[in-house]
């Protein structure tokens, strides 16, 4: 497995874009649509990040295991890994095996899915819409087309985690670029003939239709159909009982995860205006934007990372890790200065209804935004090990978090400083600083270590090759 510069360049790019399509949209949305119906879709957002919760990290143990096959392992645990087999080969009984048990599995969990959404969700719709001034028959529509898309990007997921463990990060991210180029162009003819929120659900349907049939050209190549073709496979029942337990406490950290992030959405609703929530829903994706472009460099090389776990080769990991933070921290905190001096006049350049939050509560979320990213990238890397220790403080910090913003609302006049106030007390308690820590003790991280880092950034982006 090889992933070089350009890999990291086009996971960047790709998750710009990715980030700026919506982006590039926001100028429409917040010109065409009202702060109601930003509100609104705000809630869809971060429904869709709820929908993302059924992948109970399935998705990320997949694709970590199908990057141990490809490395030559010839089967799979549930805690760490075997020795590689001679000459790194491939097990193609074991590869057919965990691709047939990801379908069989992603076919149930995006069933389960549309159930959830069908019944409890649009139960929780018709509350909001009851002192909802815009089209609710929009609303509706836009629901039912979300519903269906939101199942259908589900029980397709398991190909992004193929190509993201077999090590073709640039190919799969020249895919999320296509993707999102089209869903961007179907959005804005949509959007410009007074569609709404419609415009901007349905055109999601492009996006997953596309990505989903190129992944899949592109990861079943003709030689490994011809070699999946001759497998017999192995049993089903073998594949997931080994990456059960891990997908099992990921799902738990991605609920409180959720918890953290989305909890201040579906709570604050029920207790702030929409134009409010609309505002903190707007600020928080641009922050969440940059908190996803700033790691860039070490998360495209998770697989890597991965492999070099099978090879006990901990120095490059290392030097990847310690590279990495120093380039996020710099891409983040240049970001998020920008945004706070400029971003209300970008807003009130386009004209929108919608605005950010305070300047005070703004850098509240910016430090928010910023332990979670840093932390979550520490995680990421202590989940190369196959192992998950962070399972059981996430879901007890997503439960605090959603306690103190109940509280914070219910019996405080916080408002929307008590949105970002309450994960921010949680995290910094514990999970902001435990995980950095424990990657510096695994990696055995050393003062010589930040010296070197300094160089690295600007090799990084002086000699991409």
């Amino acid at each position: 497995m090889q992933i070089s510069r350009k890999d990291v360049a086009w996971n960047f790019f790709a998750t710009f874009f990715r980030a700026a399509s919506t982006a590039l949209l926001l100028p429409l949305i917040l010109r065409l649509m009202p702060a109601e119906e930003v509100g609104l879709w705000t809630i869809f957002m971060s429904v869709t990040f709820i929908v993302s919760l059924f992948d109970f990290g399935f998705s990320s143990s997949f694709s970590r295991n199908i990057t141990f096959i490809f490395s030559g392992v010839g089967e799979l645990r549930q805690e760490g890994f075997t020795s590689p087999q001679k000459h790194g080969q491939v097990d193609y009984n074991l590869l057919k095996g965990a691709i047939g048990s990801m379908r069989w599995l992603y076919l149930r969990i995006s069933l389960a899915v549309l159930f959830f959404l069908a019944t409890a969700g649009t139960w929780y719709l018709s509350i909001i819409l009851k002192n909802y001034g815009g089209d609710r028959q929009e609303a509706w529509l836009a629901w039912g087309i979300l519903c269906l898309i939101s199942a259908w990007n589900l029980y397709t997921l398991y190909y992004d985690a193929l190509l993201v463990g077999r090590g073709m990060i640039k190919r799969s991210k020249q895919i999320i670029v296509l993707s999102q180029l089209l869903f961007l162009s179907v959005a804005v003819i949509m959007l410009l003939k007074g569609l709404g929120i419609v415009a901007i659900v349905a055109s999601q349907l492009v996006y997953v239709l596309v990505a989903r049939i190129l992944a899949r050209r592109t990861f079943f190549t003709k030689e490994l159909r011809r070699n999946l073709k001759h497998a017999s496979g192995c049993s089903r029942r073998e594949v997931l009982q080994a990456v059960y337990p891990n997908a099992l406490k990921i799902g738990i950290t991605a609920l409180g995860g959720i918890l953290i992030q989305r909890s201040a959405v579906f709570i604050g609703s029920l207790y702030l205006p929409l134009t409010e929530i609309a505002s903190y829903g707007l600020t928080r994706q641009i922050l969440d934007i940059l908190a996803g472009l700033a790691p860039i460099y070490v998360v495209t090389y998770f697989p890597l990372i991965a492999k070099c776990r099978v090879e006990g080769n901990i120095a490059r990991i290392r030097e990847i890790y310690v590279k990495g933070t120093f380039i996020s921290v710099i891409l983040f905190f240049t970001g998020a200065v920008l945004i706070y001096f400029l971003g209300d006049d970008a807003l009130t350049i386009i004209r929108s209804e919608t605005v950010l939050v305070p300047g005070s509560v703004f850098i509240l979320g910016m430090m928010v935004t910023f332990l979670e990213m840093n932390h979550g990238a520490a995680g990421g890397v202590l989940l190369t090990k196959n192992e998950v220790p962070f399972f059981k403080p996430s879901i007890i910090s997503g439960i605090a978090t959603a306690l103190l913003i109940y509280i914070f609302l219910s019996f405080t006049s916080l408002g929307l400083t008590g949105l970002f106030l309450a994960p921010l007390i949680v995290d910094i308690a514990y999970q902001s600083w435990k995980w950095p820590y424990e990657v510096i003790k695994d990696l055995k991280i050393k003062t010589l270590d930040i010296s070197k880092m300094l160089k690295g950034p600007i090799s990084f982006f002086t000699d991409l090759k």
